[in-house]
């Protein structure tokens, strides 16, 4: 094989597997950074909030958004982003605590008024939005 059918094959080769390999869903990183701040306590002794830390680290942007897309949020993130935007509130820090505050107190089912609370959830050492 020539060098340029070589550089072809490897060339398509990469562009294969950057093309077919999932991609994750990217948080807004103030957003999340605040998030984890009030709710993520890895060293705690209490065994709910130890189950929270693992399961956020697994999560990642996934607390909010669900799939691979940055524009698909679950119940969770829905309800953010109906309170902070992404461009305009990234660096407002007092503002993303009022927003992640006021969700906590919400029904995690919008639909069931009954449902536990985000808050409720998240003391629980459950995921907001679920898995």
């Amino acid at each position: 094989m020539t060098c340029s059918r070589y550089a072809l094959v490897a060339g398509m080769a990469v562009a294969l597997a950057c093309g077919s390999s999932a991609r994750e869903a990217f948080a807004i990183k103030q957003f999340f950074e605040e998030f984890k701040a009030i709710y993520v306590k890895p060293e705690s002794v209490d065994p709910a909030e130890k189950v929270l830390a693992t399961e956020v680290e697994s999560a990642k942007c996934n607390v909010c958004h669900v799939g691979s897309s940055k524009k698909e949020r679950n119940s969770y993130g829905e309800a953010l982003a109906e309170r902070l935007d992404k461009k305009e509130d990234a660096k407002n820090v007092e503002k993303i605590k009022k927003a992640l505050e006021e969700v906590a107190a919400l029904p995690s089912d919008a639909a069931n008024a009954s449902s536990p609370t985000f808050g409720a959830l998240l003391k629980e050492g459950k995921l907001p939005g679920g898995k």
